[in-house]
């Protein structure tokens, strides 16, 4: 349907055009020029007639979105496979520092107290900075803000690598690198989840947040075993410049991603523009009410998220296999539940697949709880895990399409928010009934809360998506 064309063939003295793309129109039916087209980024569709090119609003509208502007999505599949790359690459290196370094401070401080604070420093800097990350996305290049953030974090953790090599790292700057780090993936997140929806087509949203699940699940699959195979055999220092390198050739690949640039300019002030998107939030009830719903959600879901090691200890044994077996197994879930998402379609609503999945959630932690042996346990835990991405990627696909592109930074700052906030505060109730009660108990007060909230949505029709 469209072809690369030459610049040459097109005025010269038109400003807005010169060094962009052009591409020939052609019909796909009589298969003849119809006209050529310069496609920088959006343009609107009667300025594009207006220019005197003879296409048709019939023959356009299949590439037009529904505020009537016209959108190229060239080579989205080669574009968004980069992309996708690049996240895959960036997030393994990550996940092999992450864990590196807290069994770093587990084996030589043996404190608790080190433990929380790292804990605390792992998601508190991550919920502060998406206040302001959501206006960022909106306002300046989000390509250029993701590759920033993978910077600093490489160079962040070089340093320390360095230090370590110099025998100069201390307990405290190990915990500095994590808030860093967190800063940095408060940013990262939610701007994934905001580039995507410019690069693919609203039809396939849901398949590519499944295919992102799944590359996702397979890094939290194979980190845990490859950093405790690098940390034994090569030690600290090389897990972390290990790091630098992925993160090198992560950003080097992200720069070589076509993303289309946004056409909109804002002349207000970043805390006017997040008021703005506070404002977006309030007035859209679906919008509103879904990340109140996920806060919930999430809140419930802890039990199972954070205690189901200590459940694992006290019902099946202290061995360390297990808890190797149990993180794995859902791992192995979530790889399962993406690929499903890659090739099935899915509900003409995607309501039902997030609340059909959340009931089965719900129900499974029931299962966790009264597992009567471990093999029984872990099927339980595979299932989970296969239902975690297809409960999750309807609701981001909805955000990304139903949300405006000036608003994705924000929305999904705030979505980043909901998400980092809702463990803490899970955990601030949880954990110290863990210590009071049998973590069956607990699962099933989540569970309950779970099938609540499931069955309080769907009965009030309050998923509108």
């Amino acid at each position: 349907m469209f072809s690369q064309g030459k610049s040459a063939l097109y005025n010269k003295t038109d400003r807005d055009c010169i060094g962009r793309r052009f591409f020939y129109i052609r019909s796909a039916r009589k298969h003849r020029k119809l006209c050529f087209v310069c496609v920088p980024e959006r343009i609107s569709a009667e300025n594009l007639f207006a220019e005197g090119k003879r296409a048709t609003v019939d023959f356009l509208r299949p590439f037009l979105d529904k505020e009537g502007r016209f959108y190229m999505y060239e080579n989205w599949k080669l574009q968004i496979g980069k992309f996708l790359a690049a996240q895959t690459i960036s997030l393994f290196g990550s996940a092999l520092v992450q864990y590196a370094m807290v069994w770093y401070l587990t084996l030589y401080t043996g404190s608790g107290k080190i433990l929380t604070l790292s804990t605390i420093c792992g998601f508190l800097p991550q919920v502060l900075i998406s206040f302001f990350a959501g206006t960022w996305l909106d306002r300046y290049n989000r390509k250029k803000l993701m590759m920033l953030s993978d910077g600093v974090i490489a160079f962040v953790t070089g340093i320390l690598g360095i230090g370590f090599l110099m025998g100069k790292a201390t307990t405290t700057g190990v915990i500095v690198v994590l808030a860093i780090r967190s800063i940095g993936s408060g940013i990262q997140t939610p701007a994934a989840q905001a580039v995507i929806p410019q690069l693919v087509p609203k039809e396939v949203l849901v398949q590519i947040n499944g295919i992102q699940s799944t590359s996702s699940a397979i890094t939290n699959f194979l980190a845990p075993a490859a950093s405790g195979a690098v940390l034994g055999i090569l030690g600290i220092e090389a897990t972390l410049f290990l790091d630098v390198i992925t993160a090198v050739v992560g950003i080097s690949i992200t720069a070589t991603v076509m993303i289309p640039k946004l056409n909109w300019k804002s002349e207000a002030s970043s805390w006017t523009q997040m008021a703005e998107g506070i404002g977006y939030i309030g007035k859209n009830q679906d919008v509103c009410y879904l990340l109140l719903f996920e806060f919930v959600t999430l809140f419930f879901v802890t039990p199972s998220a954070f205690l189901s090691p200590l459940l694992v200890s006290r019902s099946f044994g202290e061995e360390v296999w297990r808890l190797t077996c149990s993180e794995m197994t859902y791992s192995l879930g979530m790889i399962l539940g993406g690929l499903l998402l890659a090739v099935w379609k899915g509900y003409p609503r995607r309501a039902n697949a997030t609340l059909l999945t959340g009931t089965w959630y719900g129900m499974l932690m029931f299962g966790l709880g009264l597992a009567p042996t471990f093999g029984i346990y872990l099927l339980c835990n595979t299932l989970i895990g296969i239902a975690s991405p297809c409960y999750n990627a309807p609701m981001t696909a909805f955000l990304q399409d139903r949300v405006p592109q000036e608003y994705h930074g924000r929305v999904f700052g705030f979505l980043q928010i909901a998400m980092s906030m809702a463990f803490p505060l899970g955990m601030l109730i949880f954990g110290p009934l863990a210590d009071m009660m049998e973590i069956s108990g607990l699962l099933f007060i989540g569970g309950s809360g779970v099938l609540g909230v499931m069955a309080y949505s769907f009965l009030r029709k309050k998923m509108n998506f």
